[in-house]
């Protein structure tokens, strides 16, 4: 079954990336969901302030806002989709993700299939 994790960072280094963890730290892990033959896809988000947001109101008129947007306390730093037998592995490598140490998180979602 394919899971999406999202990872979340509480705390941003001067770069933009988590401050909790290494490039090495990422280098690894990414290493091993490779090598355990589960990787469905995965990227990094670039930095915040690139971000823009798109809402539509009810009479169809669209608004932008550029980032960063102040009321956000995480950052959604990137994901990795996985393909594992049930949640509780899916559970077991998102809590080996160096994004979720210290103020960071990974949330699990399992990826709806349609064709089913």
């Amino acid at each position: 079954m394919k899971y999406m994790m999202l990872i979340h960072s509480g705390a941003v280094d001067a770069d933009g990336g988590a401050a909790e963890c290494t490039v090495e730290d990422w280098t690894t892990y990414d290493k091993a969901v490779r090598d355990a033959g589960i990787f469905v896809s995965g990227e990094s988000l670039a930095d915040l302030v690139t971000a823009t947001r798109v809402r539509v109101g009810a009479d169809g008129e669209r608004t932008v806002t550029d980032g960063p947007f102040a009321e956000t306390r995480e950052v959604l730093g990137g994901f990795y989709v996985i393909d594992v037998p049930d949640l509780d592995v899916a559970l077991d490598w998102a809590a080996r993700c160096p994004g979720s140490r210290g103020s960071g998180s990974v949330v699990v979602r399992p990826v709806a299939d349609f064709g089913a």
